[in-house]
This record gives structure tokens, sequence and C-alpha cells, in this order.
């Protein structure tokens, strides 16, 4: 079981999803429902909450209380912001919950994001640059976070 995030990096990874034996994915993201629903391997869990207009997610306390009741394999996470000072960020307070609650149900966690959003941050705060075990992101990622991330443990993949 895997939880795949809204965004544009995370719907990329539900849109290259071809797995050839069973597999569910959880998600907020309507947009990743859409991309995956018709694959025969595929289940999808999509949780309940508000949906944001701007990304067509469920959001808030409901949607991270659902969370809490499962176990993920991996989360997938995706980010608007990411510095060593401030960690991982966006701009909602309803979307930073729900990401913190995919962190905290996954056994493994990956940010995947463009790397334009390092260096840069967001309002609200879901986690710290060791909140997730491993970092898919472009090979233009900032040299001194990419090494800073690396003496921390955090397995970085640059693609």
């Amino acid at each position: 079981m895997i939880f795949i995030d809204e965004g544009s990096s995370p719907i990329q990874l539900a849109r290259a999803l071809n797995p050839d034996r069973p597999l569910t994915v959880v998600t907020s993201s309507i947009p990743v429902v859409t991309a995956v629903h018709s694959h025969p391997q595929i289940s999808v869990i999509l949780l309940g909450g508000a949906v944001r207009s701007r990304s067509m997610a469920t959001t808030g306390d409901w949607c991270a209380r659902m969370l809490a009741e499962l176990v993920v394999d991996v989360a997938f996470i995706g980010t608007n912001g990411f510095t060593l000072a401030h960690g991982l960020t966006c701009p909602d307070l309803g979307v930073a919950a729900v990401k913190r609650a995919a962190i905290s149900a996954a056994r493994h966690s990956v940010l995947i994001a463009d790397s334009a959003r390092f260096g840069t941050d967001s309002f609200a705060s879901f986690g710290t640059v060791t909140d997730v075990d491993t970092v898919i992101t472009g090979a233009s990622a900032p040299r001194k976070i990419v090494d800073t991330l690396r003496q921390r443990r955090v397995h970085v993949v640059l693609v």
C-alpha cells in the first residue's frame, strides 16, 4: 500500500505507475485517482475531507485522521518549498496536516520535488529534512542542500 500526495510531481508519479501485481494507492488527490483508477492492478482509497478547488485534493483534520488509522509502506510526498532552516513547507495548514499524517503513517517516506522547490519556503511547515528517508529531485538541486541531506543519512536520487 502506498500513499501518493497531491501536486504536480506526485501526479507524474501516479501516471507512471504500471504495477504487475495488485497495488493499493491511498490519496487525497482527485487527479491522482483519475491517473490510476483504470489500471487493472490498482485499487484506490480516496481520503475524505473538504476539497480544495485549486488542487482538487481533500484536506484538513478529517483527512489527516483517516490517514492516522492506516499503515502505508511508502508515502510519496510533494512540497512547495524546502530549506534547511524551515524544512518542508506548503501554503496551507490543512494540506500540511495531511502531509504530516502521511509521513507518520508510512514505513518509508519519499519526497518527490522539482529542484526549483529547493531554497524556497512557504507558509506552513509539515516536516524537517530528516522526516523523509529519500529525496527524488532534479540534477540541478543545490549541491549544498544535497550534500547536507546525504550527511544526515537521507538518500538523495538526482534524475
